[in-house]
């Protein structure tokens, strides 16, 4: 099984190393007398200035912020590490970023109608961290930091020691990591959903201006309990060493058609592929006959 204590606490302890190196780089690009912040957007570090330092909230949010990217990263680092080309963690960490960089790439594409031709200017936080895309095209500066992100937690991964894992049915782990975000994903979302129908008594009108990000939205808080569901049936046939492959596709493309649970519903396909297939402990007839 998935050492996900091991991932999660390299993922935790990159995140808070990643998070000083960027806000001191950050902060001085901010305060330099010749800096020009909007040249560093999207390049992955914190501008903020000296001051800000002083206030316990916005440190607290900001430790928050790289603390809950590194569990994200930890968890589908240690799913995933078995699949992953290399055999270093710090290469796998490498190639594991910039999936995530091609994944977070087609999410906000998907989620922003329109983009790139009507020159809109995209600058949010993905799995990788701060992603701002332009009509002129990705910021190379947001990829290179999640690349570096990646070398640090596959070089804790190395650094922790790693507990002794039974054999288990290939997927498992990928499967429970997309499951476990997708609960969470979803959970975000109906948190700023919920409270509001329920006040209102009613489902709020769709603004016309932002229609297609509220429709992904309110997809994500109707369409993702049934494939979250699909994913946890898949992750529970493996557990009785069965394949989870038809519940696990089928899970993650309804997940993934939402847009926002696009990275949860890669895993659950991924899983579910290579749950398809036997366990490495297992021998083929034609094996046993040799």
């Amino acid at each position: 099984m998935a050492d996900f204590d091991r991932g999660i606490k390299a993922g935790v302890v990159a995140g808070i190393v990643f998070m000083i190196i960027a806000g001191i780089l950050g902060t001085i690009y901010q305060n330099h007398p010749l800096s020009m912040p909007h040249v560093v957007v999207g390049t992955g570090l914190t501008l903020f200035t000296w001051r800000s330092l002083t206030d316990t909230s916005f440190v607290i949010s900001l430790l928050l912020q790289y603390i809950g990217r590194g569990i994200v990263f930890g968890a589908v680092f240690a799913a995933l590490y078995g699949f992953l080309p290399g055999t270093a963690g710090v290469k796998k960490g490498v190639v594991l970023s910039a999936f995530l960089c091609m994944v977070a790439l087609v999410g906000a594409i998907y989620t922003t109608l329109g983009w790139p031709t009507d020159g809109t200017i995209i600058d949010g936080i993905y799995y990788i961290g701060t992603l701002n895309l332009s009509s002129a095209g990705l910021a190379s500066g947001g990829i290179i930091c999640a690349l570096v992100f990646g070398v640090l937690t596959g070089f804790l991964w190395n650094r922790f020691r790693g507990k002794e894992l039974i054999e288990e049915r290939k997927g498992r782990p990928v499967l429970l990591g997309g499951f476990i975000l997708g609960g969470v994903i979803w959970t975000l979302f109906a948190v700023m959903f919920v409270p509001v129908v329920i006040i209102e008594r009613a489902v709020p009108a769709i603004n016309p201006e932002f229609w297609w990000e509220e429709v992904l939205g309110r997809s994500v808080v109707f369409l993702g309990p049934p494939g979250w569901i699909l994913a946890y049936v898949a992750w529970k046939k493996t557990k009785v060493d069965k394949s989870g492959l038809k519940w696990g596709v089928a899970g993650g493309v309804i997940m993934a058609l939402t847009g926002h649970m696009l990275l949860p519903g890669v895993l659950a396909i991924t899983g579910g592929v290579f749950s398809g297939r036997k366990p490495a402990s297992e021998s083929s007839t034609a094996e046993l006959e040799q």
